[in-house]
């Protein structure tokens, strides 16, 4: 049941719900010793009663506030407060870029300047040795004022989503942040994630690479009728046919 505006969590005051997920509900809310604005994540139970995974959770978003990037979304705290579990990151007044691409053609200037700021994002993480593993239109934020964000930055999933309620139909896989488990987002993950192989930065080379082709021709490259159908074609072909439709695509569009 989402909190009522004026819930006390900690230090944060809850003002409204901003939206909801497999990791639990996203709500603005106030830090009342900073006096700032903050999105604060209240996890689901099913994370937060479960200590291994309450513990990597807490050891990744650690390394994720270690992160000081423009691209990259600041995480300033994670605690608990009468049984429930959050996450106050910085609040980013603007859409995701699945809302944009929703919302009709983006401009090739503008569609430019949002894949260059993702690469930039991509490229300080891995740096720090960091791979987002579900990198996706969903996970990426774009600002009113044209700067891009990138969300749950290396972050492990370990649910079952069947969406993420903002328009994307296509689900999370559940996994341990581990070789031999599938983690991810389908249509999105790269051939070693859908077959639990060992990822580094070219998986999420391969996700940032399915995000251009979407972004350029409204198409995701690998959506078939069902998930096994979708994980095949990314096992099958590994973008090669969707490369051989893309000159087609984009002269039609």
């Amino acid at each position: 049941m989402p909190l009522n505006a004026g819930t006390k969590l900690g230090p944060y005051e809850v003002v409204s719900l901003l939206g909801t997920g497999g990791m639990g509900e996203v709500y603005r809310a106030r830090d009342e010793r900073l006096r700032r604005e903050v999105a604060l994540k209240v996890l689901p139970a099913s994370i937060a009663q479960d200590t291994d995974r309450l513990r990597r959770f807490e050891s990744e978003a650690r390394a994720a506030s270690a992160l000081n990037h423009p691209n990259i979304v600041t995480v300033h705290d994670i605690g608990k407060s009468n049984g429930t579990t959050y996450m106050a990151m910085e609040l980013v007044d603007g859409s995701s870029l699945r809302q944009m691409l929703a919302g009709g053609a983006i401009g090739e200037r503008k569609m430019l300047e949002v894949a260059v700021q993702i690469a930039d994002g991509l490229a300080k993480a891995h740096s720090a040795g960091i791979v987002h593993r579900d990198l996706k239109p969903e996970n990426v934020m774009v600002s009113k004022d044209g700067f891009v964000k990138l969300l749950d930055f290396g972050l492990a999933k370990p649910f079952v989503a069947p969406g993420s309620g903002d328009g994307s139909m296509i689900p999370t896989i559940a996994g341990e942040t581990q070789p031999g488990t599938v983690l991810g987002t389908v249509g999105y993950m790269s051939p070693e994630q859908a077959t639990g192989r060992e990822m580094d930065a070219r998986s999420d080379q391969f996700s940032f690479g399915v995000m251009l082709y979407e972004m350029l021709t409204r198409v995701r490259p690998f959506e078939r009728d069902s998930c096994t159908e979708t994980l095949a074609a990314i096992l099958r072909d590994g973008g090669l046919s969707a490369l051989k439709d893309l000159g087609p695509r984009l002269q039609a569009s």
